[in-house]
């Protein structure tokens, strides 16, 4: 498939700095640029590839500026990495998609399959489960009873809905998944522990993205909730009866403790770790390995274990390298106010 760098434009409501009728067929990263590849520059610490790649067409934000020629044909656009996100999207709507239920899939007959899906070899639908319509369920993947799955989802191999869950609209669901696992429960006995039923199940609205091998607990009671537009990496904990507001995004390894709040718009670096019965407000941003014991507020920006104002966490980062010299000059010091008192005492 080839497309000219002016119907690309259209597309993206974009204007070009360059040739409109050179052609692209594939993508290309900035700094590995073929001829006839398109490529993109979103982050400015990458701009000294865009003067020499050799890539055909790199898409640009509005207010790139070059200071040096280039030679490839810029299209401009208001957010160069979510254009790109757009066309990517375009190449992969026109693959082709396979529909049909496997022969060796097994689905109870008291549920419910929508339109157009595909239901891949081995995968298990349990009862009374109800899949929409444009669904594509992979190999081996498994659907307990009473789940609800809605339209234009994808469930790659391997993942695991426990009976109850329910999983909106558009939702994306990484090999590896567990949605609706017991939550870490139990209650002091004597000398052991007694398992607290979890009773609970776990809430996936529109347009969530959970990544590979990434675990969520059901509630003890009530739900467990994950709010439409929230994408989670790979390898995330998330524990009974936590809420996750709009549009959040997690890194890889972050472990949140069971019935922690987190608000709409935040951002988790890796392997983030929140106590349990917390609350984080919104829009706040906390950098990789940011442990969080208290309430947040919003807008913070947070770093360290225990998390605190990132900009202080910066510098007391750049102190914390000075340690030794700075011990070392104390103790000089130390020893200069000795010497000094001894001369005042033998006046």
């Amino acid at each position: 498939m080839e497309f000219t760098a002016r119907q690309i434009a259209n597309v993206l409501g974009g204007t070009i700095d360059g040739d409109p009728e050179i052609k692209i067929n594939n993508f290309s990263k900035i700094e590995e640029g073929k001829s006839g590849t398109l490529t993109f520059l979103a982050n400015p610490k990458y701009e000294h590839y865009i003067y020499y790649t050799k890539a055909s067409v790199v898409l640009v934000n509005n207010s790139f500026v070059p200071s040096e020629p280039v030679t490839a044909t810029l299209i401009k656009v208001e957010n160069a990495y979510a254009s790109l996100a757009i066309l990517l999207d375009m190449v992969k709507k026109t693959k082709s998609k396979k529909t049909g239920i496997a022969s060796t899939a097994f689905i109870s007959s008291s549920s419910k399959i929508g339109e157009d899906c595909s239901i891949g070899q081995f995968a298990y639908i349990g009862e009374n489960t109800t899949i929409g319509k444009n669904c594509y369920i992979y190999p081996n993947a498994f659907i307990g009873d009473n789940v609800i799955v809605g339209d234009n989802c994808i469930l790659y191999p391997h993942t695991t809905v426990y009976e109850d869950c329910i999983i909106g609209n558009n939702c994306i669901l990484h090999a590896g998944s567990v949605i609706g696992s017991d939550g870490f429960g139990f209650a002091p006995e004597g000398e052991s522990y007694k398992k607290i039923p979890q009773l609970g199940n776990v809430v996936l609205e529109d347009n969530v993205e959970i990544g590979a091998n990434t675990t969520i607990d059901r509630a003890v009671m009530d739900s467990t909730i994950i709010h439409k537009g929230v994408k989670l990496d790979n390898l995330i904990q998330i524990a009974h009866n936590v809420e996750i507001g709009e549009n959040t995004v997690m890194a890889a390894q972050v472990g949140i403790a069971g019935s922690a709040k987190v608000g709409k718009h935040c951002m988790f670096g890796g392997q983030v770790g929140l106590a349990g019965h917390i609350h984080v407000s919104d829009h706040v941003s906390l950098g990789a390995q940011s442990g969080i014991a208290g309430n947040v507020k919003e807008g913070s920006v947070l770093l360290g274990a225990p998390a605190f104002n990132a900009k202080d966490y910066m510098r007391s980062a750049a102190v914390y390298k000075k340690l030794p010299e700075i011990y070392r000059t104390m103790g000089q010091m130390q020893q200069e106010i000795e010497k000094l008192k001894n001369l005042l005492n033998n006046k």
